[in-house]
């Protein structure tokens, strides 16, 4: 008899245990509960630019205005204006940034909340965002891979879009004025009477054509 009591204690136990409901999160009920304080008074409505930016939907309470007046916003599959009044079991659709949210409204806030508490408001059937691409970065070495070869050196500056032709513009040297293609490059001068002196000012061509005189035998200058 008692090896049946305890057995009858212990389905007893499993049964209670079975059936108790689970204790509630406390962070859902502390959201709950602050957006049920950021609802509106009893009388009041809610506007859908006002709602969708409370929720965050939209970035700013501007943007969802705009995306309203450009017909981005739908409400139970109709366009409507930024004032428009909502009311809990509403559909709502925002389309933005190339992806469409669609929520149904559960409950209405007139002020902006955090995310914890903005996920309490609404039930979202948005499918999911399309894939990111994902883009190799281009000039990244291991590390620890030492310094780059000549010919990693030449991958990298193809993978850069760097051609031969601007590899060379970028490393060739001044071509302006008094430059190597300048005026002036050959070294030509020209003299005070109009000639060209081929070696310049003060080179041996001065000296050939223009003698200076010896003051020693003046008789040497004629």
């Amino acid at each position: 008899m008692a090896v049946e009591r305890a057995d009858d204690n212990e389905a007893e136990a499993v049964t209670l245990e079975a059936g108790a409901p689970e204790a509630p999160d406390p962070k859902v009920v502390a959201a709950i509960a602050a957006a049920e304080a950021a609802g509106p008074q009893s009388g009041e409505t809610v506007r859908i630019d006002s709602w969708i930016w409370s929720v965050r939907l939209v970035k700013t309470r501007s943007a969802g205005a705009t995306a309203c007046r450009g017909g981005h916003v739908h409400v139970n599959g109709e366009r409507v204006k930024p004032a428009h009044s909502l009311r809990v079991g509403d559909e709502v659709r925002v389309r933005q940034e190339g992806r469409e949210r669609i929520v149904i409204v559960r409950r209405l806030i007139r002020k902006r909340v955090g995310a914890p508490v903005a996920v309490q408001c609404y039930v979202d059937n948005s499918p999911p965002p399309p894939p990111r691409t994902a883009v190799a970065p281009a000039g990244i070495r291991d590390r620890g891979a030492g310094r780059p070869t000549k010919r990693d050196r030449r991958e990298l500056e193809r993978l850069r879009g760097l051609t031969e032709g601007n590899r060379r513009g970028r490393f060739a040297g001044p071509s302006g004025p008094g430059g190597p293609s300048g005026p002036g490059s050959s070294g030509e001068v020209d003299s005070p009477d109009g000639s060209v002196d081929p070696e310049g000012a003060g080179g041996s061509g001065a000296k050939a054509r223009h003698p200076a005189p010896n003051r020693k035998n003046p008789r040497s200058a004629r």
